[in-house]
């Protein structure tokens, strides 16, 4: 886009406060925002956590998110994903609380890491591949979690899949979007 997401107007609202009533709507037992210093969403009227170390992509986001967090899980939700509905989020908690695992959605052959419920218990393995300079791919560290069984994945039905439609471009999924003033 070239700019900033989480200040796109989608239908009124801005991104991030549309994603953040999603995430109220799921009842979490606590709230927060990873993202940056000068982000859009500064003055909200919830934490903001920030990179331990900027630059390290989604997955230092992730580790700020794991070290925040005080439940056992951490739902994570990407800006980028305005057709997620707090239902499928729900449900995804409570089969990830159920099953004692991680759970990440799978289309196309590829993790939605950023729709997804991560174990505090990872976080050990989410550190050591931040200090070890390893691959830092969201995509890269599933696989490993899923073969190790920290993670189970799955395949959302047909009628869900339209949910991880991204955001990359103002025409994607047909909504008015107007660009975040400078």
């Amino acid at each position: 886009m070239g700019f900033d997401k989480a200040g796109l107007v989608i239908e009124g609202q801005p991104l991030w406060q549309r994603q953040l009533a999603t995430l109220r709507a799921s009842k979490p037992r606590e709230l927060f925002i990873s993202g940056r210093p000068d982000g859009p969403y500064m003055g909200a009227d919830v934490p903001i956590v920030f990179d331990a170390e900027p630059g390290l992509g989604p997955i230092g986001g992730l580790a700020a998110a794991l070290r925040q967090a005080q439940h056992p899980y951490l739902l994570v939700l990407a800006v980028d994903l305005p057709a997620m509905t707090s239902g499928f989020l729900r449900g995804m908690v409570e089969t990830a609380i159920r099953q004692d695992a991680g759970l990440v959605p799978c289309v196309d052959d590829r993790f939605e890491p950023l729709a997804a419920v991560y174990p505090q218990k990872c976080l050990s393995v989410v550190e050591e591949i931040l200090s070890s300079g390893a691959d830092r791919s969201l995509q890269g560290f599933l696989a490993a979690a899923v073969t190790h069984g920290i993670f189970t994945c799955f395949s959302p039905q047909e009628a869900e899949r339209s949910l991880f439609q991204n955001l990359n471009a103002p025409d994607d999924l047909g909504l008015r979007i107007e660009q975040p003033e400078p």
